[in-house]
């Protein structure tokens, strides 16, 4: 069984597992080798501790194991965002690990986040996405609207990206996925 909820700091370290295999599968055509090699999932877990652990919104994706053990299948995060930004409210991240994707909880994820978003008083909701992330169209089959392009720096190299908005929110919240 799947449950999506808030993130416990206990969470943290599968989180992590997850971002670090996500990450190195599916942007190994995208970032630099030697960047995707040195991630650290212990580096990480200290980093979703923390933001556990401060309130933010870290919402995961967990299978109840045999012993009771949580398994983390995937994460999200959210932030409400201030002055310049593309909406009022952004989904920094949203991973599932590989083997259970195309099972719907890449969109329940995102609606946690975007629900966490609508409940601080955000009216709309946005993600960058890599250029070239084959879940780009996981966002379009969503509703989400192409609404800019940029570049992110990594390992000191700009690689582009896309940003898609759901405005208002509740263009999001009631997609069914």
């Amino acid at each position: 069984m799947i449950a999506i909820r808030r993130a416990r700091a206990a969470d943290a370290p599968g989180i992590a597992a997850v971002h670090v295999a996500t990450w190195r599968n599916t942007y190994a055509t995208l970032l630099p080798e030697a960047f995707l090699a040195g991630l650290s999932a212990e580096r990480l877990s200290l980093h979703y501790e923390r933001s556990i652990r401060m309130g933010h919104g870290v919402f995961v994706a967990v299978r109840s194991a045999e012993q009771g053990t949580p398994l983390v299948v995937g994460f999200s995060t959210a932030r409400p965002c201030q002055g310049e930004a593309l909406g009022e409210g952004e989904v920094e991240t949203l991973y599932v690990a590989d083997d259970w994707q195309n099972r719907g909880l890449g969109g329940q994820l995102l609606r946690a986040a975007a629900k966490y978003l609508a409940a601080l008083g955000c009216r709309s909701v946005f993600i960058w996405v890599l250029h070239g992330n084959p879940a780009i169209f996981f966002y379009e089959r969503l509703g989400g609207r192409r609404l800019a392009n940029g570049a992110t720096h990594v390992a000191g190299a700009a690689v582009p990206q896309v940003a898609y908005a759901w405005d208002p929110i509740e263009t999001l919240l009631d997609v069914d996925a």
